[in-house]
Order: C-alpha cells, then structure tokens, then sequence
C-alpha cells in the first residue's frame, strides 16, 4: 500500500463515526405516575375551581389566589352572578390563545356586585409564595423556575418578585394598554408553544388542569389575531360554575401531584434524562413549560 493511500484509509477511519453508546433504561413518567404514593396526590379546592362548560364537555380550570387574590375574588363573584353563561368563545389564534368573554364591546353584559376595573397583578412579593419548589435547570426568562403549589412559576431575588409563568394551559386575563384595565370577564388559555414574553406583563389567574382538547382543536378564527369575523363561528358557554357551588354528583373527581413531592422531582427529571432504548440522546435539560403536572381521576 502506497503512502498516499494508507494515508487516505487512515483518514477515512478515523472520520467514520463511532457508533453511540446506548442509553440504559430510566423509568418514565408513566412509571413514576404508577409508583406514586397517595399522600403525593391533592384534591383540587372546590372554591378555586372553575368548571366552564361548552358544547363539547367540560373544562376544569384551578385558580391560584396566592398570586392574584384581587382577580380571583372577582371571578367568583362574576361567575356567581351568571356573567358567563350564555356568552362565547371569541377568538382561538394559532399557536397562541383562545379566549373567551362578551362578543358585544358596545353593550357589555352588565356587572353586579363584581368590579369593572382591578390594578393588574403581575407579580407578588417573593416571601408570599411558600410552595415553590425549584428546578435546577436555566431559564432565559428568570432567574430561577420551578413549580408553586402546582403551577409554573418564576421568581427573582434579587427584586424580591414572584410570578406565574405562560405556559400551556396557563389561563390569564385579557386587557387593554392599562395595566388596570383587566378585571376577569375575558379570559383566555395558551394553546401553543409557551408564550413566556407575556410573564409579568399579564394577570395569571390559574390554569386548566383537564380538558384542554376541548380548546386546544377550537377552529382557528380568521380575523386579526384569530377572532371569528362572523357570530354564527362562535362557541357558545353553557355556563361556567365554582366547584363548591355544584352538587357533590356533579363534580369532576380530580387530583394533582403535590410538585413538592418526590414523585414530581422523578417526573421532571424522567423529562430531563429519558432513557433507552428509543431515546438516543439525553437532553441534560428541561424546560419549565415542558415538565408535565400530573392529574388523574380520584380512585385511579
């Protein structure tokens, strides 16, 4: 073999790629699901419980007073007064929102004892949220993610903030430019990839914790911003109710993960670092709106 060529084969060899070390098994989430105990599972609250309910069945949404305690309040009282009920989902943009109100800006449906107008709710102080449980993984959005008594959350020191983070499923408040000028009659659910540019801009109130088919297949509108140009593409709200204020039969026996507890910690890290075989490559990292908060039917 002539030099120039071994020199060749030499090069061609040691430019073959080696073949990947196989990933040994991990369990999923579906096997750390199954291993739970059930002291890691709570039962939602029926007062921070919405049940909005549509044509196609029915969404169940957990609010979180802790961080915004003025706009929950006024949900409670809106949905107590009947304000939703009868009115339709307005708008269902591709890869962001679909959310839901009144139709009618000229003649809004009239307020009872709920207020029109509350200060916005962005953030709250750091020491206000006792439940946080920290991922160890970076955020370009804050300094420290993790998860708050079942919600995503954000936080940063060095400001002494807290807030609820945008990810799917997230519902939040719609508003005009005022930051005061949200009150909890629009609301609206993130249907696509994490819109987090909306942290600490917008009043989170909660996120809906089954159902989410049921907004997430919502025919896209075609006007700006996907709201429906004609009424008659509307859905329609049969009614949106508080947990507490239906009958014990009538209610959607649901239980979520603690987030502080173990099984979580070996939830989010299945994400981080699934293993083989199908896997090939291990991430080493997951996103905050990409680490599923288990729920499951009471009794399962």
């Amino acid at each position: 073999m002539s030099a120039a060529l071994a020199t060749v084969f030499v090069t061609v060899l040691a430019s073959a790629p080696l073949a990947a070390k196989e990933l040994p098994p991990k369990p999923s989430v579906a096997d750390v699901i199954k291993a739970s105990q059930g002291a890691e599972w709570r039962a939602l609250d029926p007062a921070s419980t919405l049940y909005l309910e549509l044509p196609a069945g029915r969404v169940v949404i957990e609010l979180a007073p802790v961080f915004a305690p003025h706009h929950v309040e006024n949900i409670r009282l809106l949905v107590r007064e009947g304000y939703f009920d009868g009115l339709a989902v307005l708008r269902a943009q591709d890869n962001f929102v679909v959310q839901w109100g009144d139709p009618d800006e000229d003649r809004p449906r009239a307020l009872k004892t709920a207020k029109a107008r509350l200060a916005g709710e962005f953030t709250i102080p750091l020491t206000n949220d006792r439940g946080f449980t920290r991922l160890p993984d970076r955020d370009g959005h804050a300094p420290q993610v993790g998860h708050s008594n079942g919600f995503p959350s954000a936080r940063d020191p060095k400001t002494g903030q807290a807030w609820l983070a945008h990810c799917y499923g997230t519902v939040g408040v719609g508003r005009d430019v005022g930051a005061d000028s949200g009150n909890g009659s629009a609301l609206y659910a993130v249907i696509g990839q994490a819109p987090r540019q909306l942290d600490r801009n917008i009043t989170v109130v909660g996120r809906v914790v089954d159902g989410m088919p049921l907004l997430s297949v919502m025919p896209r509108g075609p006007g700006a911003m996907g709201f429906y140009d004609d009424p008659a593409q509307r859905v329609a709200i049969r009614s949106v109710k508080l947990a507490a204020d239906v009958p014990e039969e009538g209610r959607s026996r649901l239980e979520v993960m603690r987030t502080d507890s173990a099984s979580f910690r070996a939830v989010a890290e299945a994400q981080r670092n699934r293993g083989g075989p199908w896997t090939k490559v291990a991430a080493g990292h997951v996103d905050l709106c990409n680490v599923p908060i288990p729920v499951r039917r009471q009794g399962s």
